[in-house]
């Protein structure tokens, strides 16, 4: 397994926890729909990408670009930094590693 793919399981469960803990706190439906589907989303990409399938690269990688773009514009809205900066983060270092799996 490459450290890109590690990287979008990794975010996956993240984002899926995330999504998890939005609604045992805030009782936030979309919260958990989201975070389920998009760490779904991410995991489905880190299996076929596993597999060979170039799909899975492209579905990770834009799923995370996604959720990087929702996150910043959660916190310009809210400036609240729990959770979309650590989710900003998150992202953008999955993001650069599994960009960088691909060329090494």
């Amino acid at each position: 397994m490459s450290i890109g793919i590690l990287a979008a399981v990794v975010y996956g469960l993240l984002v899926a926890i995330g999504g998890i803990m939005g609604y045992a706190q805030a009782r936030s439906k979309p919260s958990l729909i989201s975070g389920l589907f998009s760490g779904a989303l991410l995991m489905i990409g880190a299996l076929l990408w596993a597999n060979g399938n170039p799909a899975g690269v492209g579905l990770a990688m834009g799923v995370t670009v996604g959720l990087i773009v929702v996150f910043i514009r959660r916190w310009m809205q809210t400036r609240k930094a729990m959770p979309a900066l650590l989710m900003i983060a998150a992202g953008l270092i999955a993001f650069v590693v599994m960009g960088l799996s691909l060329t090494g």
